[in-house]
């Protein structure tokens, strides 16, 4: 266990009310998510933001959006871009593609950063 993850323990454990409960189910009262999914969840708004005009330029190469209408869900999916060298740039797009296949199509085609953290929120929420 990491020592982020034991400082969340303890901390969540203050809380006297909550004090009894298991450590998930102090997360989901507090309406927290653990440092996993909160790890997901920056990388998603990463990507988010790479796809979209704010980090466009900086986030070329990185991520190749296909469009197709043969795909299930949303009618663009993504692609990793190729990498010759460099290997440490390939781990953000595998780790991030896999789970953006998984996002539901309101949340893909979100017109703004801050409807695209609510509609992520509840995805994520819903996995819990």
């Amino acid at each position: 266990m990491e020592l982020l993850e034991q400082v969340q323990r303890r901390a969540t454990k203050l809380i006297r009310e909550l004090e009894h409960f298991s450590h998930e189910d102090r997360l989901r009262e507090l309406g927290l998510f653990n440092l996993e999914k909160r790890r997901l969840w920056g990388h998603l708004i990463a990507a988010f933001q790479y796809l979209t005009v704010a980090y466009r330029k900086a986030g070329e190469g990185l991520f190749i959006r296909e469009c197709s209408d043969r795909t299930r869900g949303d009618g663009f999916k993504l692609k990793e871009g190729r990498f010759r060298l460099d290997v440490r740039k390939k781990f953000f797009p595998v780790r991030v593609v896999r789970h953006w296949h998984r996002l539901p199509r309101e949340a893909v085609d979100a017109p703004s950063l801050e409807v695209f953290k609510a509609r992520l929120d509840e995805a994520l929420g819903n996995v819990v």
